[in-house]
């Protein structure tokens, strides 16, 4: 026996029907029950999941993404029905940002992963969060201050900038023990948030900054703010603002000058291990480290890498945003996949439903969608890999 099977959108399989009920009953009864089964409950659940795929930050979200899907769904999807992803790669460009934001959007999905980096989902979030029906997009690491205030409809589950600065003011104090030092940050959304918050929580432990400069571009020149710090009897730490390569580039530098001070940044640092004898020593935050030492973290490692073998170590955006497509199953099998129940269900977690225990920690959301109880960890780089160093945040907290 031989089938002809044909893709119809359920108004045209209707009118189909009728047609051979006309000329057909017993056929058309057979196609209607066909077209119950094709057309209900086996519909896929689609999430969109958008990011800087082609950076190698990014890409690892992708992957992660792809990971939890699969495992959903050969755990049965969710009540019974696929969940199929909708990736978009926004190249870290705000305009590319806003454009497949407005994909998304007019594309159906029930919820949004995404953005990765704090510009890209501020650009973005007037488009989720405008028209009339818009749609939850959760970030797995923009951790810019200004997140918070972007709208009903976006999330996080990443904490924000200002206690990635808190702890490490916390860390130079409480844990170093050191008092002098100074700041070089980034001019952007993500270097004067961590520069904020880290002179703020310094000052008020008692600290004292000898210089506190911006910098621009990513192969920084510094050479005026160090020269200044070599004549500055006393210094004791350098806190770097900004990105890995920055950083690199900031400390190479520095070394010329024979300056071997600590060298602390926060998780835009994240990889800087890979530089090598260069990051020795060098200590930064970050809400998450596959080295993290609990029994779902360790799964989820132990999956990540069977089934990318050659991708190495899964990184922050990665396991939060494994932590958001599980979040997200859960929800959508409570309340269903319609935007506005997604949201409101979403903004419950925590306070109205019991918090998301992940393997970034447990996500529980305050009423702007934060995390202000996300766990954020001290990383100190040895002979090329990355410690974890403590739980910051107890630190921060006097626990």
């Amino acid at each position: 026996m031989h089938y002809l099977t044909i893709s119809l959108d359920p108004e045209r399989a209707l009118a189909l029907f009728d047609h051979f009920r006309l000329i057909a009953p017993r056929v058309a009864a057979l196609a209607l029950g066909s077209f119950v089964v094709s057309c209900g409950g086996t519909t896929p659940i689609r999430i969109g999941v958008a990011g800087s795929f082609s950076d190698p930050i990014g890409l690892p979200m992708k992957l992660a993404a792809e990971l939890a899907a699969d495992e959903i769904n050969a755990a049965g999807g969710i009540n019974g029905r696929r969940l199929e992803l909708v990736p978009r790669d926004d190249y870290a460009d705000p305009d590319s940002a806003v454009f497949i934001a407005t994909d998304l959007y007019e594309s159906g999905v029930s919820a949004v992963v995404g953005h990765l980096f704090s510009g890209m989902t501020l650009a973005a979030s007037p488009v989720y969060n405008g028209g009339d029906d818009p749609v939850v997009a959760i970030s797995p690491s923009s951790s810019s201050p200004e997140v918070t205030s972007a709208g009903d409809y976006t999330f996080r589950i990443c904490p924000s900038d200002l206690a990635h600065g808190a702890v490490l003011a916390h860390w130079v104090r409480d844990q170093l023990k050191l008092q002098r030092g100074a700041v070089l940050y980034l001019n952007d959304q993500y270097g004067r948030g961590i520069r904020q918050t880290f002179v703020r929580e310094l000052f008020r432990l008692g600290g004292q900054l000898e210089s506190i400069d911006p910098y621009l571009g990513d192969k920084p020149d510094v050479a005026a703010y160090l020269d200044r710090l070599v004549r500055t009897k006393g210094i004791e730490f350098l806190v770097v603002a900004g990105n890995r390569g920055e950083a690199e580039e900031i400390i190479r530098q520095a070394r010329r000058r024979g300056l071997t001070i600590p060298v602390l940044g926060g998780d835009g640092l994240e990889g800087i291990h890979e530089a090598g004898e260069l990051a020795e020593g060098v200590y930064l935050s970050s809400a998450y480290f596959p080295t993290i030492p609990t029994e779902s973290n360790r799964r989820f490692v132990q999956a990540f890498q069977r089934k990318y073998p050659t991708a190495g170590l899964p990184n922050q955006p990665a396991a939060a945003t494994y932590d958001a497509v599980y979040l997200l199953r859960d929800v959508i099998a409570s309340v269903g996949p319609e935007r506005q129940e997604v949201r409101r269900a979403l903004a419950g977690v925590g306070s109205e439903t019991p918090p998301h225990e992940g393997v970034t920690g447990t996500v529980a959301f305050d009423a702007a969608g934060d995390v202000p109880d996300q766990n954020v960890y001290i990383g100190l780089v040895r002979q090329g890999e990355v410690d974890v160093a403590e739980k910051a945040t107890e630190v921060a907290r006097g626990q």
